[in-house]
């Protein structure tokens, strides 16, 4: 990713059909137009991208992809706004807004997973609601970062006060609960497939703390790219986002457990199958998937009023400078 100094985890597809823009029929055969899309790291979007490359849905709208992991979203940010990145399709995005304020011209463009996957999970005996955590330790990222977003959004709704709370920036969310385990921090966040797994890991999930089901109005991840690469590719841009809503509606469907389960083995083959069927089980439930993508100005207002809280921005901007759902639809029209 150059300047981004992302790892490149992906090699170019062959280029199948070219979708034809606004209907569903494909035009004859030409040249796959390349994309770069770099995406958040951890074991569900690794695996989603995996299926995405069993599928051949990028492929089957006359792309050529390279795909991505990323660490940190503020490196996504820099490698859009520098050209090394086209777009990205799953990553949380609050740090979108304020970078927008101060300027950058980056538009969100879709929705990915609308509910967080993560709980709020504790090995102390002594920490049983939210509420207890006040004057304790709660592992999270960076402040202003997703995981400590959602820990304030969680904590505003049961009244706890957050300045009373002592947040440990410990970095993502496997190494955070990797802390909450061992003791090193009173609670933090972990995956929700650990919901089916709390004999093994010796912890406890903290009441009210399963987020999907508590904080269903925050967008754990979303997509977004530049007005530049708008207006030199958007075509390549709404071919990709169909290609991503034709994958979303494939995971949510029963029948792509062994899809799933087989691109998991892929990309995390140290892990059994015993994880990978909770994180199934999670996406079977709770349909977290975007499958119409379109991101309201309700959601957007959500997030930027935590970011207003915290103190990452400023003012609440209009929906139309920091969005731009008329991408999502015609990727949908590709789909009709």
């Amino acid at each position: 990713m150059g300047g981004a100094g992302a790892t490149r985890r992906a090699v170019l597809g062959g280029g199948l059909a070219m979708a034809a823009l606004g209907s569903g029929r494909l035009a004859a055969q030409a040249p796959a137009r390349p994309v770069t899309i770099a995406n958040a790291a951890g074991s569900v979007n690794v695996t989603m991208q995996q299926l995405m490359k069993q599928q051949r849905y990028l492929e089957e709208f006359g792309l050529a992809p390279e795909l991505m992991h990323v660490s940190d979203g503020t490196r996504i940010n820099s490698g859009i706004i520098g050209g090394d990145i086209d777009l990205t399709t799953m990553s949380g995005f609050a740090q979108v807004f304020p970078a927008v304020e101060r300027g950058a011209q980056l538009k969100l463009i879709c929705g990915a997973a609308l509910l967080p996957s993560l709980c709020v999970f504790t090995a102390k005996p002594e920490v049983r609601t939210l509420k207890d955590l006040e004057g304790r330790t709660v592992g999270t990222g960076s402040l202003g970062s997703l995981l400590h977003q959602l820990m304030v959004g969680l904590f505003n709704k049961y009244g706890v006060d957050s300045s009373k709370v002592k947040f440990v920036n410990i970095g993502a969310s496997v190494d955070v609960f990797k802390a909450t385990a061992v003791g090193t921090v009173d609670a933090g966040t972990g995956e929700n497939a650990i919901l089916e797994q709390l004999d093994d890991y010796k912890v406890r999930l903290v009441e009210h703390g399963n987020m999907a089901e508590e904080l269903p109005e925050y967008t754990y991840q979303g997509g977004w790219t530049s007005q530049r690469t708008l207006d030199q590719k958007r075509d390549t841009v709404v071919r990709a986002l169909a290609a991503y809503a034709k994958l979303y509606r494939f995971v949510q469907m029963p029948e792509a457990q062994d899809a799933f389960l087989r691109a998991r083995r892929t990309v995390l083959p140290g892990s059994g199958d015993r994880e990978g069927l909770a994180q199934w089980h999670f996406i079977q439930r709770y349909k977290p998937f975007a499958v119409d993508l379109v991101l309201g100005p309700e959601r957007l207002d959500y997030m930027q009023k935590l970011n207003l809280q915290l103190g990452t921005q400023k003012q609440l901007l209009p929906y139309d400078r920091v969005a731009d759902s008329s991408v999502a639809r015609d990727a949908l029209s590709l789909l009709a």
